[in-house]
């Protein structure tokens, strides 16, 4: 039908399945896709991919000790080696570089740039230099997380995110960063995904540091977005001339039914997801609705916080990967029901390019000062093998074409959306679930550190290289 993302671009053609490049990414002629100024990039996080835990001065992460637990990550998996990027940071660069990736989405490590006491460590410091000023060398725009899950362990053993020094903490650590790399950032974003720091790190235990409790849970969501707000005045003084933001995961939430209690789960599942964030930052308070759903949870906010946390954004980053059909748990919830007979993508996500394009245009509708989004992540996990030296990874390639065709259906309908990141530029430690699931447009063999571009990053280079032959 005409407002289903998945009609807006052609299907692949008969060649690209087979895995050739002959069927080029088309978008119509009127799509924002082919403005100069749309930002095509991909992404990467420090954990996933740098290795080398123990080197250069670099302090145990969270992660570091959540992982070496047994059943804590799939199959054992650690961030110890990864995907090695510490070491072969230049090459992976040159790799990026050549497939025409216009920008590049990385975090930095927390424990690689500080000791305990707040003492600049040089030799992690030196290695984001170089590598953003290798970056910048190549004309290739930088977006930079301050916090990208791997909170320092000492940190944690002080409480982590349910002690309020933390956020301020991370306000030294924002104003150490952005005093060394200023001027080597375009956009800083001091939070990924806090909804995953807070809930699946303290709600449910699935992430580190593993704690479930859903009161733990709103107070770290607090005192997450109360170091972003500190954060961002800081970055603002130390480095005026980049953006400043955040990045939000958001879910799609839709009703089993049409009846009024599967209506109200679906509100209430996005708001978990989506206003338990965004309403803070946007509006300077928290849903209500929330504490329907968890009742005596609120987080204790002092005088000033909301004021704190709801400081203007220059833009704000969104991060989205599938939808969840819901019913009515029967009490105050709600209750996953997974549709049968629909894609899924190796994690067992629906693949659902229309819950991208709903949930911008709603944002626009709710939030009046909404700020310019960049999606930055989507992407889709699948089980890629290395064959003849290709990786024909034709499910990735027609998941970002209908995703593509989302965003500019929602640029369409007014939303300022200004840049997509691929997630990710290579595979990479997918966290609880360690190694087997591969997200990246590059292959990575872990056991030789060789990597294989995929037909999915072939064919986004051979789009860029058509939109600059047309600027």
């Amino acid at each position: 039908m005409a407002n289903d993302a998945s009609a807006v671009f052609d299907t692949l053609s008969p060649a690209v399945s087979k895995g050739s490049l002959a069927d080029p990414f088309t978008p119509p002629a009127d799509s924002a896709l082919w403005r100069k100024n749309f930002l095509l990039g991909a992404a990467t996080a420090s954990y996933q991919i740098e290795g080398a835990v123990d080197e250069d001065g670099r302090l145990p992460s969270i992660w570091d000790t959540f992982s070496a637990k047994p059943g804590k990550v799939l199959a054992g998996d650690t961030g110890a080696v990864a995907c090695d990027h510490y070491h072969r940071w230049e090459a992976d660069i040159e790799m990026l570089a050549s497939l025409g990736l216009e920008g590049y989405r990385l975090s930095i490590a927390w424990p690689r740039v500080m000791d305990a006491a707040g003492v600049p460590n040089r030799k992690g410091l030196d290695f984001y230099k170089r590598l953003l000023n290798r970056l910048k060398e190549k004309g290739i725009t930088t977006f930079v997380t301050l916090y990208h899950w791997d909170l320092p362990q000492h940190l944690e053993d002080r409480g982590g995110w349910l002690n309020r020094d933390t956020a301020y903490r991370f306000a030294d650590y924002a104003d150490l960063m952005s005093r060394e790399l200023a001027g080597t950032v375009d956009a800083w974003a001091t939070l990924n995904e806090p909804w995953c720091s807070a809930y699946l790190g303290y709600g449910n235990g699935h992430h580190a540091p593993g704690l479930a409790n859903d009161r733990f849970a709103t107070q770290a969501m607090h005192h997450l977005l109360l170091a972003h707000g500190l954060a961002v005045p800081v970055l603002r003084v130390n480095d005026p001339a980049s953006q400043k933001g955040i990045v939000a995961n958001i879910g799609r939430g839709t009703p089993n039914s049409d009846s009024a209690a599967d209506q109200r789960a679906a509100h209430l599942f996005e708001v978990q997801h989506n206003a338990w964030i965004l309403d803070p930052l946007l509006k300077g308070a928290y849903p209500q609705d929330l504490f329907e759903l968890w009742p005596g949870t609120e987080p204790l906010v002092l005088d000033g916080d909301m004021e704190t946390i709801s400081a203007p954004l220059d833009f704000l980053g969104i991060n989205y990967y599938f939808r969840t059909n819901v019913a009515s748990d029967g009490a105050h919830g709600f209750r996953d029901v997974p549709l049968e007979g629909v894609e899924r993508t190796q994690m067992g996500w629906e693949v659902y390019p229309d819950g991208l394009r709903d949930l911008l245009t709603g944002f626009k509708k709710t939030y009046h000062n909404l700020p310019p989004i960049y999606i930055t992540e989507n992407g889709m996990a699948s089980d890629d093998q290395v064959t003849d030296g290709h990786v024909d990874d034709t499910q990735r390639i027609s998941f970002l074409k209908r995703h593509l065709a989302a965003v500019d259906q929602a640029i369409k309908a007014g939303v300022d959306i200004r840049g997509y990141f691929l997630w990710s530029l290579m595979d990479n430690f997918e966290w609880a679930f360690g190694y087997e699931r591969r997200f990246g447009v590059v292959h990575v063999d872990y056991s030789t550190q060789k990597r294989t571009v995929k037909r999915s990053a072939e064919w986004v280079a051979k789009f860029l290289k058509e939109r600059k032959a047309r600027a």
